[in-house]
């Protein structure tokens, strides 16, 4: 049983633990995938070890090479479409080893 409330401090939370990604193997995969998504595929950007805010500004840059939408979820970047080889030309200009992954 864990203590909920003390009269000495007030009300007593958990500490939260910051959620930690697993690192990767140092290499990008792309894939393309359509479940869930009524038919509509997205390319998914996984293996890219950066923060939050690197993260958004990376989503954003791949959003405006490709001319289409996207987001971040769960520390993977998704982009619309089928524009892998853009994607691939984009992060091997900056440095990254990208492989294309799935069908």
């Amino acid at each position: 049983m864990s203590l909920v409330y003390s009269t000495d401090v007030g009300r007593i939370k958990p500490e939260e633990e910051k959620q930690q990604r697993p690192k990767g193997d140092g290499i990008v995969r792309i894939q393309r995938q359509t479940k869930g998504r009524k038919g509509k595929g997205v390319c998914i950007v996984t293996g890219l070890d950066l923060d939050d805010a690197p993260l958004k500004l990376m989503a954003a840059e791949l959003k405006k090479v490709c001319g289409c939408g996207g987001s971040v979820k769960d520390g993977n970047i998704e982009i619309q479409g089928d524009a892998r080889e853009k994607i691939k030309a984009h992060l091997e200009k900056k440095g990254f080893t990208v492989k294309l992954a799935g069908g």
